[in-house]
């Protein structure tokens, strides 16, 4: 049982979209688009469904529900919502696209689901392998060019970095830190010790900027500090898995990483490519124009 009570529908106060989204790339933006506007219900589907587009192409109606903890009349409300005429419309968007970018994801994901835990460490070295090479060719098909360039000249124009993440990102801004500092580029890691994490963040001038990560089920601590630089007119580059994210709405721009799991444990090895690329970029632009 999902928790979730019934109720009326969602739908009837949203401006429903004439034409549906015909593929991936346009669904996110409207749903992009549409955050603000969508109940509180919806948008949980919603989270779930840009966070796990491989689940969504693969799985059943009830399956999905229930591991996005909604009922299954959420999901078709929320397709409708989008000006789908029920989910299994908007489920082959998601078909789709797997079978476009990544044409053999439907074996991995099923052998993954097969392999049983029992087998034991062989089992899971294999099985977290996999994930981390779906999470790889995920960053590196839908990451946008422009999207990524913008995040770069932000960055490599900035006095100083300053990374803000915490529990499961905290190795990324970690790792950031350490290789900004190898590039020769000043980066401040603004951690919780001591409390002081937000007037570490008053602290931050104008010619500076924030670099903050975060994942579902998204960190308070790192939402309010990236809030609270934004509100202070800073630029703020972040790296997060969907466009449902508390970070995307203060961020001048943000870069998507939507992770596969194994057993329920999700990679971070498309973050820390991407985390990589970041740091390596913007060493090279700040050569190129001596900076």
């Amino acid at each position: 049982m999902n928790g979730e009570s019934s109720e009326a529908p969602d739908t009837a106060a949203i401006d429903v979209p004439p034409m549906p989204p015909r593929d991936l790339h346009e669904l996110r933006t409207l749903m992009g688009q549409r955050r603000g506007r969508l109940p509180k219900r919806l948008l949980k589907a919603g989270e779930f469904v840009l966070a796990h587009p491989n689940e969504v192409a693969l799985g059943t109606a009830s399956e999905i529900a229930a591991q996005a903890d909604v009922q299954s009349s959420t999901l078709v409300r929320f397709a409708q919502a989008l000006g789908y005429a029920g989910f299994t419309e908007l489920r082959a968007v998601f078909r789709s696209h797997a079978r476009e970018q990544w044409p053999d994801y439907g074996d991995r994901l099923k052998a993954l689901r097969e392999t049983p835990s029992k087998q034991g460490p062989t089992a899971l070295l294999s099985g977290f392998a996999r994930a981390a090479m779906v999470s790889i060719e995920r960053v590196d098909s839908s990451t946008d060019p422009a999207v990524l360039a913008h995040a770069v000249e932000l960055l490599a124009t900035a006095r100083t970095i300053h990374l803000i993440g915490a529990r499961r990102a905290f190795p990324v801004v970690s790792y950031l830190a350490y290789a900004l500092g190898k590039l020769g580029i000043v980066a401040q890691l603004i951690d919780q010790i001591g409390g002081l994490a937000p007037e570490r963040v008053d602290l931050i001038k104008e010619d500076e900027a924030v670099l903050a990560v975060s994942f579902a089920p998204y960190t308070p601590a790192t939402v309010e500090l990236t809030l609270r630089a934004a509100g202070r007119g800073l630029p703020v580059v972040a790296m997060t898995d969907s466009p449902f994210s508390p970070l995307v709405q203060p961020a001048k721009v943000w870069l998507e990483v939507a992770e596969a799991d194994h057993a329920a444990f999700r990679s971070l090895s498309g973050t820390f490519v991407l985390a990589m690329t970041l740091a390596v970029a913007i060493a090279e632009r700040r050569q190129r124009d001596g900076l």
